[in-house]
C-alpha cells in the first residue's frame, strides 16, 4: 500500500511518500481501507521537533485520525463489522496511509447521514469542542470569546457556545476568516492581527465571561485581561508557539477560573459520539478548508504552519 514516511525530524519535506506493509487483522483487531485522513497542529509540531504526546521511533508512518470502510476483521472481532463506515484513532501513528489497522474498540460508526469527510473532520475537533463547551459549563446569556474561531476546533466551539445560548465573540486572524466565522453564527467578530481589537470587544460586549484560548502567548494574555470576575478559561491550543502563562495565583486574584479539561475513556469516546449526533441532527458542521491527496502531505503541513488555512485539513486517498 501507499503511506507517507517520517524518517526524521524537520520542516514539511521531510514526509515522503512511499510503499508500506499492508496491515493484517491480528485477534481483536480490524484493518481499515482509510478514506480519509485527519490532521492536526500538533502533528505538524511533532513532525518538526519529535515532541508530542505519543513515544515513537522512526522511520514511522505519522497519523491519529482516519476514517474509511472495515475491510477485515480479526480473531474475536464479530463478522459484520465487515463494511462498516468507521472512524478510528490510530493509537499515534500509522494514519496517513491507505490502510491501517486498529483495535476493534477503537471504533466509531459513522451515522447515515454524515458524510466520511465530515465524521473525520469531527473525530479529534469535535471531542475536544464537546469536552471543553461542558467543562466550562456555559450558561444562556453568556459572554464568550472564542480565539482561532474559524479553526478546527473553533470553528466548532462557536457552534456550540451558540447553541448553548451564548453571545459569542469570534477572534480570527485576517478579514477572510472573520466572514467564516460570521457564516458559523458568531455575533461579533474581531480581527487579533491588527491594532485596537480589545477595545472592539469592549465595546461590543464589555468584559466576557468565558475564553476558549487556542492560540496562546500575547493572545492568551490579552483575552485574559478581557474577562470579567467570576470568568473561566479554557485553553485548548498554541498555534502562536507558547501556551498562556497564567498561573492559579494571579487568575484567584483576578477572581477567574482557569478551566483544565478532562476525560475518562469513556468520556471522550461520549464526547465524540455526541459530536456525530450533532452532524447526524443537522445541528454542527465542520468547515473543512483544505484536502489534500495523500502523496501531498508535506504541502498540507505547509499550509498549516503558514496559517492560511480555514477549519479542518484532510488527506484524501482516492
Amino acid at each position: 500500500m501507499r503511506a507517507v514516511w517520517l524518517r526524521e525530524f524537520g520542516g514539511p519535506e521531510v514526509l515522503t511518500a512511499g510503499d508500506a506493509p499492508d496491515p493484517v487483522a491480528e485477534p481483536g483487531r480490524v484493518v481499515v481501507d482509510v478514506e480519509f485522513a485527519n490532521i492536526t497542529f500538533v502533528e505538524t509540531q511533532f513532525r518538526a521537533t519529535g515532541n508530542g504526546p505519543f513515544a515513537v521511533t522512526l522511520p514511522m508512518v505519522p497519523g491519529n485520525g482516519v476514517g474509511g470502510v472495515v475491510a477485515a476483521v480479526g480473531a474475536g472481532v464479530p463478522a459484520d463489522l465487515v463494511g462498516a463506515r468507521v472512524i478510528t484513532s490510530t493509537g499515534g501513528s500509522g494514519g496517513y496511509a491507505e490502510r491501517v489497522a486498529v483495535d476493534s474498540t477503537a471504533l466509531f460508526r459513522v451515522p447515515a447521514e454524515v458524510p466520511m469527510d465530515v465524521a473525520v473532520a469531527l473525530l479529534a475537533d469535535g471531542r475536544t469542542a464537546t469536552m471543553m463547551t461542558c467543562a466550562a459549563r456555559l450558561r444562556a446569556g453568556d459572554r464568550v470569546l472564542v480565539e482561532a474561531a474559524a479553526g478546527g476546533v473553533g470553528s466548532l466551539t462557536v457552534q456550540l457556545a451558540k447553541a448553548a445560548g451564548a453571545t459569542v465573540v469570534a477572534a480570527v486572524g485576517g478579514t477572510r476568516k472573520q466572514g467564516v466565522a460570521r457564516d458559523l453564527g458568531a455575533d461579533i467578530t474581531v480581527d487579533y492581527t491588527g491594532d485596537g481589537w480589545p477595545e472592539r470587544v469592549r465595546d461590543a460586549v464589555g468584559a466576557v465571561d468565558v475564553v476558549f484560548d487556542g492560540v496562546g502567548g500575547d493572545i492568551g494574555r490579552t483575552a485574559f485581561d478581557l474577562l470579567d470576575r467570576g470568568g473561566r478559561m479554557v485553553s485548548f491550543g498554541l498555534s502562536s508557539g507558547t501556551w498562556t502563562a497564567i498561573g492559579d495565583e494571579e487568575a484567584t486574584a483576578r477572581g477567574v477560573t482557569l478551566v483544565r479539561p478532562a476525560a475518562t475513556p469513556d468520556e471522550l469516546r461520549g464526547h465524540t459520539e455526541s459530536a456525530l449526533a450533532e452532524a447526524a441532527a443537522g445541528r454542527l458542521r465542520p468547515v473543512i478548508g483544505q484536502r489534500f491527496p495523500l502523496a501531498r502531505a508535506a504541502d498540507a503541513h505547509a499550509a498549516i504552519q503558514s496559517r492560511a488555512t480555514i477549519g479542518k485539513t484532510l488527506l484524501e486517498t482516492g
